[in-house]
């Protein structure tokens, strides 16, 4: 992976800013994980940066690639209607820069994975409490 590719972890933002704070600190991580700084959070609405803010900032950093992971379960009305809007914006606005979107969350093998954990974590509160 180049370090002139950049990541956008792009949630739907919410009224609750710890929820944002959350999409904020998995952002971070990933950019450990990743071995690379040039991550960044971005919301549709409700908290910032949007997603022409994130491409801005990471453009000015000098990233000549973009992928943007969506937080997102499913292909809703927001991956299918808002995002590529956004996405045309932003492009339009530095066409020096690809700009890429992931699939939704929807359909990758780890979910099950997540949600076993989940119902084993549940399963076992309820087991301690009987």
């Amino acid at each position: 992976m180049s370090r002139t590719t950049g990541f956008i972890i792009f949630a739907h933002g919410s009224s609750v800013e710890s929820a944002n704070a959350a999409v904020r600190r998995l952002s971070a991580e990933f950019a450990a994980l990743q071995g690379n700084p040039l991550v960044e959070a971005a919301f549709l609405e409700l908290a910032q940066p949007g997603l022409a803010g994130a491409v801005d900032v990471l453009a000015a950093r000098g990233v000549i690639e973009i992928c943007v992971l969506p937080y997102f379960l499913t292909l809703g009305i927001h991956l299918q209607r808002d995002l590529p809007k956004l996405v045309a914006e932003a492009g339009s606005k530095h066409p020096s820069i690809s700009i890429r979107v992931a699939p939704p969350l929807d359909g990758h093998p780890g979910l099950t994975e997540i949600l076993l954990a989940r119902a084993a974590e549940v399963a076992g509160a309820a087991e301690v409490s009987s």
